[in-house]
C-alpha cells in the first residue's frame, strides 16, 4: 500500500524508538518512590497534561471511525468531541483544585475521605469492572483492526486474518504495557505527547492532501468543492435519525462528558500529577482546545473521502484508510504507522497505568497490606499492571467471535459507571450530611435500573424503552441526585463533612483560566454555527447571510465576558480559592527546595 514494506516499518521503528529513548531520558531515576511513580512526581506541566489527555482521549478506532460516520452521513457526531468544553471547564475551574487542595491520588481515595471506605470499593469495582471486562480488551481489538484496515498484514507477513489480529494485538500491548509498567506516569505523559504532536502533524496533513487532491492539485478549489456541492455531509446539527440527535447535547452528553473528564481515573490522573494548579489548569483547558481540532483531522477526511469515491466504498470504515493510501506520500508511511499505533496504545498504556494505581492505593494497601512502603507499592503495582496486561492480550482477540450486538455493549457499557460516579462526586463536594449509604444504594439502583432501560426490558419483556441511551443517562443522573439528597435529608451524617485543604503544590491559579475558559465556550459555539445550515452546510451559496452576523456576535460577547473576567472575575476567583485553601497552609518540597506560602512559591533557605 505504501511502497516497501521495509522502509515502511525501519522507518516507524526509527520514529517509535525515537519517542522510546525521549521518554527514558526525560524519566530516568524518577520513579524511586510512589509520587513519582503514580503522579510523575507531582511534576507535570500544562504542555504534557495537554498532551497525555489528547492521545489518551484519541484513538486509531475514533480516526477509522468518525471518518466513517462523516462519510456516511454528517458531522453530527464531533458532539462527543467538540461539547467535551463544558465539561473541561468544570474540571478545570472548580473540581481540580478541589483535588489538588485534598493531594488525591486516586478518585476512590477522595470518596473515602467524603463518605467512607465501603464507598471507595464499590467504586474501585465499578472502575476495575469497566477496565477489565471491557475497556482494555475493546481498545486493544479496536486498534488492532485500525491497523489491519490501512494496512494489509496478511499479505505482508502471509499470515491468516486471525493470526494478523493477534499479532498486532500483542505488538501493541507490550509496547504500551512496557511504559505503563516500567516508566510510571510520566513515561506514559510524556510517550503521549511525543505521539501527540505526531498526530497533529498527520491529522493536519491528511485533510490538506485531500483538499489538493479533491481540487486537482488547488487547495482552496477544494475547500470550495465541499463547501457547495453536498453540504448537508458538513452539518453537525443531528437529526432524530442521526445517531447522536442534537438534543442530546443538552441532557445526557453533559454528564458523560463530565465523567470523563473529571472523574474517569485513567483521564484525570494526569491533572492529579500536575506541578501546581496554574499548569493543571493550563493542561486541561488546552485540552479542551485540541478537542476543537477533532472535526477538522477525524471528520472532514471522511468528507473528502465521499467526495471523492461517492458510495462506491464497501464500508464506511474503509473512508479513511482509502484516502490516506491515494494522497499519504510513501515516504510519510512510516511516520503515520508509528503516530497510529501511538495513538493506539497510548490509549492502552493510560488504562492499564490507572489500573494498577487503583490496585495498588486503593484495594491493596488499604485492605490487604497498610504498612507497605513505596518500593512495595511500586512492585505490587508492576506485578498488577503484567498480570492484567498478559490477561488483556488473551482476552482481546476473543472479540473477533462476538456478535454485532457485543459491540453495540461495548459502546454503551461505560453507562454502568459513568453517571452513577459523576452524581456521587458531585454531590459529595457540594453537600455536607448526605451519608455513605446515600452513594451505595446509588450504585446498586444504577446497575440495574441502566441495564433494565437500556437492554434489560428487551431481553426479559420483549419491550424495548423508546428513549435514547444518552437521554437515559440525564435521567437517571437527575433521579439519583435526587435520591442522595432525600436520603441525606431522612439519614444524615451526625458530622457535617468538612474538605481539608491539604495542598502538596502551588494553588494559585493560572491567571488566564476564566479567560480562557470563555474563550473555549465562544469556539464551541462558532464551530456550531460553521458546521450548521448557516454555515457551511447552507444549500445555497458557501454560507448563508446570517453566518457572519451570528459569528459576530459570539466573538463581541465573549471578549465583552473576558474584559469583565479580566477586570473581576479573575481576582474573585483567586480570593474563592484562597478561602478554601488557607494562606497560613504550611507545605515544604525537599526534593525540589521549595517552599510554598501563601500560595506562592519561595525558595527554601
Amino acid at each position: 500500500m505504501f511502497g516497501s514494506i521495509w522502509f515502511t516499518l525501519a522507518t516507524c521503528a526509527f520514529f517509535m524508538g525515537l519517542v522510546a529513548w525521549l521518554s527514558y531520558v526525560k524519566t530516568k531515576g524518577e520513579v524511586s518512590d510512589s509520587t513519582g511513580y503514580f503522579l510523575a512526581g507531582r511534576g507535570l506541566t500544562g504542555g504534557f497534561i495537554a498532551g497525555s489527555l489528547l492521545l489518551t482521549n484519541l484513538s486509531a478506532e475514533q480516526l477509522i471511525g468518525l471518518n466513517g460516520q462523516a462519510y456516511r452521513t454528517n458531522l453530527s457526531n464531533m458532539a462527543w468531541e467538540v461539547t467535551a468544553a463544558f465539561a473541561v471547564i468544570i474540571m478545570a475551574v472548580y473540581l481540580l483544585p478541589k483535588y489538588l487542595g485534598g493531594s488525591f491520588t486516586t478518585l476512590p481515595e477522595f470518596l473515602s475521605k467524603r463518605f467512607d471506605e465501603g464507598v471507595r470499593r464499590y467504586t474501585v469495582v465499578l472502575f476495575m469492572l469497566g477496565y477489565i471486562l471491557v475497556t482494555i480488551p475493546s481498545m486493544l481489538y479496536s486498534g488492532a483492526l485500525a491497523v489491519l484496515k490501512l494496512f494489509d498484514v496478511p499479505g505482508l507477513f502471509g499470515i491468516s486474518y486471525v493470526s494478523s489480529v493477534w499479532l498486532v494485538i500483542w505488538v501493541i500491548g507490550i509496547i504500551g504495557a512496557i511504559y505503563a509498567i516500567f516508566g510510571g506516569l510520566k513515561a506514559v505523559a510524556v510517550s503521549d505527547t511525543l505521539n501527540g504532536i505526531g498526530l497533529l502533524i498527520v491529522g493536519i496533513l491528511v485533510p490538506v492532501l485531500g483538499f489538493i487532491a479533491l481540487g486537482e492539485g488547488n487547495l482552496i478549489s477544494g475547500m470550495k468543492e465541499i463547501a457547495v456541492n453536498h453540504p448537508e455531509k458538513l452539518n453537525s446539527i443531528g437529526s432524530k435519525e442521526d445517531s447522536v440527535p442534537f438534543g442530546t447535547i443538552f441532557t445526557g452528553m453533559i454528564f458523560a462528558n463530565l465523567f470523563y473528564w473529571a472523574s474517569n481515573q485513567y483521564v484525570i490522573q494526569r491533572t492529579l500529577g500536575a506541578k501546581n494548579l496554574s499548569e493543571g489548569q493550563k493542561g486541561v483547558l488546552i485540552s479542551g482546545l485540541y478537542k476543537l481540532l477533532v472535526p477538522v483531522f477525524m471528520m472532514i477526511p471522511g468528507v473528502i473521502a465521499f467526495h471523492l469515491y461517492g458510495n462506491s466504498l464497501k464500508s464506511v470504515d474503509l473512508a479513511y484508510p482509502a484516502l490516506i493510501s491515494d494522497v499519504l506520500p510513501g515516504y510519510l508511511s512510516g511516520f503515520f504507522l508509528a503516530v497510529l499505533l501511538g495513538a493506539v496504545f497510548s490509549s492502552f498504556n493510560s488504562l492499564l497505568n490507572s489500573a494498577a494505581t487503583l490496585f495498588a492505593l486503593d484495594i491493596y494497601k488499604p485492605r490487604m497490606n497498610p504498612d507497605a512502603d513505596d518500593q512495595k507499592l511500586i512492585s505490587v503495582s508492576k506485578w498488577f499492571g503484567t498480570v492484567l496486561a498478559i490477561v488483556s492480550l488473551f482476552i482481546s482477540p476473543m472479540l473477533m467471535n462476538a456478535s454485532d450486538g457485543l459491540w453495540d455493549l461495548i459502546r454503551r457499557f461505560t453507562g454502568f459507571f459513568n453517571i452513577p460516579i459523576i452524581v456521587i462526586v458531585l454531590v459529595g463536594i457540594m453537600t455536607k450530611y448526605v451519608p455513605a449509604i446515600a452513594a451505595k444504594v446509588v450504585i446498586i439502583f444504577h446497575v440495574i435500573t441502566y441495564y433494565m432501560l437500556v437492554w434489560g426490558t428487551d431481553h426479559l419483556f420483549n419491550v424495548t424503552v423508546p428513549i435514547h441511551f444518552i437521554h437515559i443517562y440525564a435521567i437517571l443522573f437527575a433521579v439519583e441526585v435526587a435520591m442522595m439528597l432525600v436520603i441525606g435529608k431522612l439519614k444524615p451524617r451526625e458530622v457535617a463533612y468538612q474538605f481539608k485543604a491539604d495542598p502538596k503544590v502551588s494553588m494559585e491559579p493560572w491567571k488566564y483560566t476564566i479567560p480562557f475558559s470563555i474563550m473555549l465556550l465562544a469556539l464551541v459555539a462558532v464551530t456550531y454555527v460553521i458546521f450548521s445550515p448557516i454555515g457551511l452546510a447552507y444549500e445555497n451559496a458557501v454560507v448563508s447571510s446570517n453566518f457572519w452576523f451570528v459569528i459576530a456576535a459570539i466573538l463581541l460577547t465573549a471578549a465583552a465576558l473576558i474584559f469583565v473576567s479580566i477586570k473581576v472575575w479573575n481576582q474573585k476567583y483567586a480570593q474563592y480559592l484562597t478561602s478554601h485553601n488557607p494562606p497560613h497552609s504550611l507545605k515544604i518540597k525537599r526534593e525540589s527546595k521549595t517552599l510554598y506560602f501563601k500560595g506562592k512559591e519561595q525558595p527554601l533557605k
